[in-house]
């Protein structure tokens, strides 16, 4: 008998469930499944954060989403992908993106997650502002680390 795994939507305002991401690629002929999740740390550039909203431009962002998952596909044949990754508030500690791939063999399977990340953070439109208790700053998340970030209420990230 085959269990039926709802698909996870790969934007969501609600609580990402990386198990679900999981039995979305799990099958009986791979034998390795990579996962990568990401959580919101509650420290960030010398900071506390209180927590972090996510902005995403969606139609668009599926559409790049869906683009590299071809490419990934594309380059590792055989490997399932799934991933998801959050927008609006998410609090300290939450998980903010999820990958899930599995292949055949391990190698392709954690080349293919740790590609996908990469490719996530540089090409999707999805922008991530933090809270502090004085403030707050979009961070731009191509930069390296430490660098000045602009923020709305005229106070500068660093």
């Amino acid at each position: 008998m085959r269990t039926v795994v709802e698909k996870m939507k790969r934007l969501t305002g609600g609580i990402l469930d990386p198990d679900r991401l999981y039995n979305q690629v799990r099958r009986s002929d791979c034998g390795a499944i990579a996962s990568f999740v990401g959580t919101v740390r509650g420290r960030n550039r010398g900071r506390e954060v209180l927590h972090i909203e996510y902005s995403a431009y969606e139609t668009m962002a599926e559409e790049v989403i869906e683009s590299i998952e071809a490419e990934i596909r594309e380059k590792y044949p055989g490997i399932r992908v799934a991933q998801a990754h959050r927008t609006g508030r998410v609090e300290v500690g939450e998980p903010s993106v999820a990958i899930a791939v599995a292949s055949p063999h391990r190698r392709a399977a954690l080349r293919a997650c740790s590609e996908l990340i990469e490719a996530l953070k540089a090409r999707v439109p999805i922008w991530k502002k933090e809270y502090y208790r004085d403030g707050s700053a979009w961070i731009e998340t191509k930069t390296e680390p430490g660098a000045a970030t602009p923020t709305t209420d005229g106070k500068e990230s660093t």
